[in-house]
């Protein structure tokens, strides 16, 4: 098969002005993502919180099991989307509920 640009691309999309018509990820794809992501997040916080469970990185004073928390929480929430678990669960979930 010889590949030209007449078969990599729909031509009527791009003759069409009007782009209503392409197709876009829609809500309940971006809402699976989000879920995907906040799983991917609570995972990670579950396990960084165990491992790290007797180390000091906040101190030893009081209020530091909460600024640990807070911690944790900001690095695991940054952190989603970028170790494929949440793409394996939202691949998983897309294909299952179609």
């Amino acid at each position: 098969m010889e590949l030209n640009s007449t078969n990599l691309v729909d031509v009527s999309t791009l003759q069409n002005k009007d782009f209503k018509n392409i197709k876009t990820e829609n809500l309940e794809d971006k809402e699976l993502r989000e879920v995907a992501n906040s799983f991917e997040s609570f995972f990670l916080n579950q396990i960084m919180d165990v491992s790290l469970k007797s180390t000091n990185i906040a101190g030893e004073g009081p209020g530091s099991d909460i600024i640990k928390g807070m911690y944790l929480q900001n690095i695991a929430d940054s952190s989603a989307g970028t170790f494929g678990i949440s793409n394996m669960l939202y691949e998983f979930l897309s294909k299952n509920n179609k």
